[in-house]
């Protein structure tokens, strides 16, 4: 079942917030990785390369964590968890797209390189609002 995505987790992905992606590795010992991000409704795309330590550990095993906080307030944060799946198809008009969002120029591609489009669909999302914010509740957590 996939968990739909509240507001905050929307506005930050939406403001092309970097995220970072956790992954397994074969030993179990996890795995991350600083990535680029986007909404597909609730579903959120990433790309990578074949070849890349997270693309096999995602091949293996789809579960993965992905963290996202606000620039404005690293307190405030969302973490999405969910599993991957990977195609070849878009993967360079996917990269192309990211980099215009979060470097404001067009990608390089390198023709060794087998980008691939990374969809995570998501089971569960915590999003954790900053104490600065009105609708924060004391926690003990």
């Amino acid at each position: 079942m996939t968990a739909s995505l509240p507001p905050m987790t929307r506005r930050l992905l939406d403001a092309s917030t970097y995220a970072v992606l956790a992954t397994v590795n074969g030993d179990g010992s996890p795995q991350s990785s600083v990535v680029w991000v986007r909404r597909d409704g609730d579903e959120l795309l990433m790309s990578t390369i074949r070849g890349r330590r997270k693309t096999a550990n995602m091949a293996r095993d789809p579960r993965v964590s992905l963290c996202l906080y606000d620039p404005a307030d690293p307190f405030q944060y969302v973490e999405v968890r969910g599993t991957v799946d990977m195609v070849e198809e878009g993967g360079n008009e996917l990269i192309d797209e990211l980099s215009r969002a979060y470097l404001g120029k067009p990608w390089k591609h390198r023709p060794a390189e087998v980008r691939l489009v990374v969809r995570l669909t998501p089971s569960k999302v915590v999003e954790r609002v900053s104490v600065r914010s009105p609708s924060y509740v004391g926690r003990d957590d």
